[in-house]
C-alpha cells in the first residue's frame, strides 16, 4: 500500500499544488466498516532536533476492538512545518508503516483532520485518496473552525462549521459524558455521519478512539528507539 511514485513535494508551491491536484479525488460518501473488518488506526511523532519521524499503525478487528496487528517506519523528516501541510510531513512514514501490515484495513482512522482543512485536504484526505482506503480524521481540537458545545451525554455532537463559508466540515462530539469533546471529520469514502457512528464504536471507555491512544503509544515508543538508536 504505498502509491507515491512521482516525487514528493519540498517546497511549500509544490505541496500546494498536489493539495489542490488531490482535492477533486476526495468522495464525501460511504459506508462505515461492517462487523468483522479491520480498521488501522495510525499516528505520527517527531523530533524535529534530530530530523525524525517516526509513524505507526495498527489494526483492530471491529466492532470489539481486539488488536490483531501493528506495525512502525522511522525516517528522516520530508517536508518543514508549515500549518495546513503537515500531511507532506507524515505521510511518506504513514504509507511505510500500513505498508508493513499483514492485511488490508476497511477504514484508516487518523489523528488529525480530514475536510476540516483550509482546503478540505487534511491527513485524513490526502491518505484516503492514495490509498483508495476509506479515511476519517478524528482531532482533539477544532483548528481554524467553530462549534458550540454539544450536550453533555455521550453521542451528542453539535456541527463544526467553516466561520469563512458556514460550511459544515465535520462535528464536535461527546465520546464521554461531561467529557470535552472530540472533532472528527470526513477522509474518504466515508460519510460524515456514518463516521459518528464509527468514532463512538471506537471509544467504548476513552475520549480518543482505541486506534489513536494504540497508534500513538506505538509510534512514541518506536521514536524513542530511533532517537537512541538513530537513523541512519
Amino acid at each position: 500500500m504505498d502509491p507515491i511514485t512521482a516525487p514528493w513535494p519540498t517546497t511549500e508551491a509544490d505541496a500546494l499544488a498536489e493539495q489542490e491536484r488531490l482535492r477533486p479525488l476526495v468522495s464525501l460518501t460511504g459506508p462505515g466498516p461492517a462487523s468483522g473488518a479491520l480498521v488501522c488506526g495510525v499516528d505520527v511523532a517527531y523530533d524535529d532536533d534530530r530530523d525524525v519521524v517516526a509513524a505507526a499503525a495498527v489494526l483492530l478487528s471491529y466492532p470489539d476492538l481486539t488488536p490483531v496487528a501493528e506495525a512502525t517506519a522511522v525516517g528522516r523528516v520530508p517536508f518543514p512545518y508549515i500549518p495546513g501541510l503537515l500531511a507532506f510531513r507524515e505521510v511518506p512514514a504513514v504509507l511505510e508503516a500500513l505498508a508493513q501490515l499483514p492485511a488490508a484495513p476497511a477504514l484508516i482512522v487518523c489523528d488529525g483532520y480530514g475536510q476540516a482543512h483550509p482546503r478540505r485536504l487534511g491527513l485524513a484526505s490526502h491518505l484516503g485518496v492514495l490509498t483508495g482506503v476509506p479515511t476519517m480524521g478524528v482531532a482533539k481540537t477544532p483548528f481554524l473552525f467553530t462549534a458550540t458545545e454539544p450536550a453533555p451525554a455521550r453521542g451528542a455532537w453539535t456541527p463544526l462549521l467553516d466561520p469563512a463559508s458556514g460550511d459544515e466540515v465535520g462535528r464536535a462530539v461527546r465520546t464521554r459524558a461531561g467529557v470535552k469533546p472530540v472533532f472528527v471529520s470526513v477522509g474518504h469514502r466515508i460519510g460524515l455521519p456514518e463516521a459518528v457512528e464509527v468514532l463512538l464504536a471506537l471509544t467504548p471507555e476513552f475520549r480518543l478512539p482505541e486506534t489513536t491512544r494504540r497508534a500513538d503509544s506505538l509510534c512514541r515508543r518506536a521514536l524513542a528507539a530511533a532517537v537512541a538508536d538513530p537513523v541512519e
